[in-house]
Parts: structure tokens; C-alpha cells; sequence
């Protein structure tokens, strides 16, 4: 069971999307964002492939990051950060068509750490085909951790 520190998750997460530059420059959306779950949704574009025209393995890597970092974030006290401390990504199959679609979920919350994974699918017309999964482990950061020097 999921215990939620922060009943404004969403808004806050809403107010550190604008700051998300990369995720901008990427052109990630979440769309979904709910206690230990967020989802969103990427356009594919000709600089998210590599040579041979499918996703970029990075590609795939960073929205899993994305929505299992922030899944873990819903679920922080309001001056806790949370930051990846490992991912494993397996890849599936191909990417190529459209979008992507990356589902982030925790699957044991910790107080220091949070054991998430994260599906990635890519969707070509009418075809949804999982394409890579990744487990993650979401370390918090306390605010003492700042003060103590310990990152």
C-alpha cells in the first residue's frame, strides 16, 4: 500500500513540469499524474531516431526514467526531492511509428527509496507494441542531505 506525504502532488508536479527543460526540448507531455502512477506521451520526430529510423534506445530510456521518477515524486513530503539512483532497461522490440507511450508506476515505496518500473510502448497506427520495460530505484532526497553535504 502507498502512502501519499503530499496531497498537492499534482499541482506541484504541474508547477515543476514548466522548469522541465529537457523534457521540453525532448517533447515529452505527461498526461496522467495520480499517487504512484504517471503516464505521458511522446510525438516521434526524425531527431528522436537513430540511423536506421527506429527510436533511439535513449529515447526510450529517458521517458521510462521520466514517468517512474515522477510516479515515485507523487508520493514525497512537499520539501523532498526525488532523483534516479539506478534504472534497467530491457528492450523488446522495435520502436518505430508514431508516439510512445511510457506508463511509470512504484511498486514498493521506501522513505529513502522507491522501487518503481515503467513500460514504454510504441504505437504505429492501429499496432500498440510494448518495447521496452524498466525497473528503477528512486532515491529521495531530504532536505538534511543538502545541509549535511551528503549528495
Amino acid at each position: 500500500m502507498i502512502k501519499v506525504f503530499n496531497p498537492n502532488f499534482k499541482t506541484r508536479i504541474e508547477r515543476f513540469l514548466e522548469r522541465q527543460h529537457f523534457m521540453k526540448l525532448v517533447g515529452f507531455k505527461l498526461n496522467v499524474i495520480e499517487a504512484g502512477t504517471t503516464e505521458g506521451w511522446l510525438e516521434l520526430r526524425q531527431e528522436h531516431q537513430q540511423q536506421t529510423g527506429l527510436v533511439h534506445g535513449g529515447v526510450t530510456a529517458t521517458v521510462a526514467d521520466i514517468v517512474a521518477g515522477f510516479a515515485a515524486y507523487t508520493l514525497v513530503p512537499e520539501d523532498q526531492h526525488v532523483v534516479t539512483g539506478e534504472i534497467k532497461i530491457s528492450y523488446f522490440a522495435k520502436g518505430k511509428g508514431q508516439k510512445l507511450h511510457a506508463i511509470g508506476r512504484v511498486l514498493k515505496q521506501g522513505r529513502r527509496l522507491n522501487f518503481c518500473e515503467a513500460e514504454v510502448w510504441c504505437i504505429d497506427g492501429d499496432k500498440r507494441t510494448l518495447i521496452a520495460k524498466a525497473t528503477t530505484t528512486m532515491a529521495t532526497i531530504i532536505p538534511d542531505d543538502y545541509i549535511n553535504h551528503k549528495l
